[in-house]
């Protein structure tokens, strides 16, 4: 659906509840077609980006480990990676 999505299996350390919302919030931005603005609904988007959130995490907790961490660092650690200038 969404190339885009973030892999959140095998993250080291171990996914945080803030990245499974985050990317809970991202994909029922996609499904709902709704980038940021007024919803029709904000309690039915919330509920849902919630359901979507559990799903995730019984999800993660279900699968066995994975071999080798995801390619791909998570939007919400970028930001703690050192940059070019930090170092």
């Amino acid at each position: 659906m969404c190339r885009n999505i973030t892999m959140l299996r095998g993250l080291e350390p171990p996914v945080t509840d803030e990245e499974i919302h985050a990317a809970a919030l991202q994909y029922a931005r996609k499904v709902a077609a709704v980038s940021s603005g007024p919803l029709l609904s904000v309690v039915a988007f919330t509920e849902a980006v919630d359901q979507i959130a559990d799903a995730t995490e019984r999800l993660l907790r279900a699968l066995p480990p994975r071999r080798s961490p995801p390619t791909t660092v998570p939007p919400n650690r970028r930001r703690a990676l050192p940059t070019a200038q930090d170092q």
